[in-house]
């Protein structure tokens, strides 16, 4: 297995079986565009892609930067093998390399997979908190 950055729109199509949806054109191209914004692939001994991660920097006037995990997905013929802890590691070697002070991903309380993959890639866990969030499709009007 390898793991690399990816920066072109017709790879990120390639993998788009990885993506929770398939990726729309528009929304790629402006998350190639912003340096800020990180995917990498992991690919099998055949050069298939197995597993993606996406991170995306944030920077505050008080904190400095982070990185947010944004998605994790791997592979259904590729799970249990280490696939998704590597991509998490790779993101947190950038993140270091990028000189974020910390990375953080929020999930659901049962992802048994997910927070499995998190925490064997060193992740601690903070206290509960909650979240809210606003569809901005909703007219709230309507």
């Amino acid at each position: 297995m390898r793991i690399e950055r990816v920066t072109d729109a017709a790879e990120i199509q390639r993998g788009a079986d990885l993506f929770d949806a398939p990726p729309i054109p528009e929304a790629t191209r402006r998350f190639l565009a912003d340096a800020t914004h990180h995917l990498l692939f992991a690919y099998d001994d055949e050069n298939r892609p197995v597993g993606m991660i996406s991170g995306v920097e944030t920077t505050h006037p008080d904190k400095g930067t982070e990185m947010l995990v944004y998605e994790l997905g791997v592979a259904p013929v590729a799970r249990l093998q280490g696939i998704g802890t590597a991509l998490v590691s790779a993101l947190a070697d950038l993140a270091r390399k990028n000189g974020c002070y910390g990375m953080w991903v929020a999930t659901e309380n049962d992802n048994a997979a997910g927070l499995a993959t998190y925490r064997s890639a060193g992740a601690l866990e903070e206290t509960t908190f909650t979240l809210l969030s606003w569809d901005l499709l909703i007219d709230p009007a309507e």
